[in-house]
This record gives structure tokens, sequence and C-alpha cells, in this order.
């Protein structure tokens, strides 16, 4: 079992940054893949970043990329969201997510989120 703990959010105003991190218990967490997702009010859970478990390879989603990076520090069990210029469309619960590095189907784990608010 494993379990993911978000922190970092907040309110920020546009153009401005945070970072978000998702600690992980277990002594395996280069064996699973790590992203973000994220919900706004009234809208469906959409995909943000993608990261491997050595963590050299990324994917983002359209509407962040250039903005946002994705990393991990798998000596702390710990993976990070980098988000740089910030919109007020980028308001939005984040959840961190992971599933071993060998399943196909969707994500195992979810951590319980942490609110982000970009005020115009």
């Amino acid at each position: 079992q494993v379990q993911l703990v978000e922190s970092g959010g907040g309110l920020v105003q546009a153009g401005g940054s945070l970072r978000l991190s998702c600690a992980a218990s277990g002594r395996t967490f280069n064996s699973y893949a790590m992203a973000w997702f994220r919900q706004a009010p009234g809208k469906e859970r959409e995909f943000v970043a993608f990261i491997s478990g050595s963590g050299g390879s990324t994917a983002y989603a359209d509407s962040v990329k250039g903005r946002f990076t994705i990393s991990r520090d798998n000596a702390k069990n710990t993976m990070y969201l980098q988000m740089n210029s910030l919109k007020p469309e980028d308001t939005a619960v984040y959840y961190c997510a992971s599933k071993p590095l060998s399943a196909r189907g969707p994500y195992d784990y979810w951590g319980q989120g942490t609110q982000v608010t970009v005020s115009s």
C-alpha cells in the first residue's frame, strides 16, 4: 500500500509561482510512475504532468507546458510540481497519483489533494 500526501498549495496572484510536493510512503518509490492531476470546481479531473520512475521521462498537458515542471527526488520519496506564470484558470485542487511501472491501467494510489487558488 502506498500513501501519498500533497503539500504546498495556497493562494497566489496571477503571474506568481508555487511548488507542490507529494511525499510517498514505502521503500520502492522509484518503482512507481507518478503524475499530477487537477480538478477545478464543476469540472472533471484532468491530467497535468507525468514522470517516470527514474525521472528520465516526463510529459505535460498542453495547458501547462512551458510553465510547469515535474520532478522527483527518489532519495526523499518525494515528487514536485514547480508552477510558474500561474493563471486564474490554474485554480483547482491538485492531486498526486502513482502506479507501479509495470501497470498499464489507471493510477492506483491518490493523495487527498491540495488547493491552489490563483487570483486575477
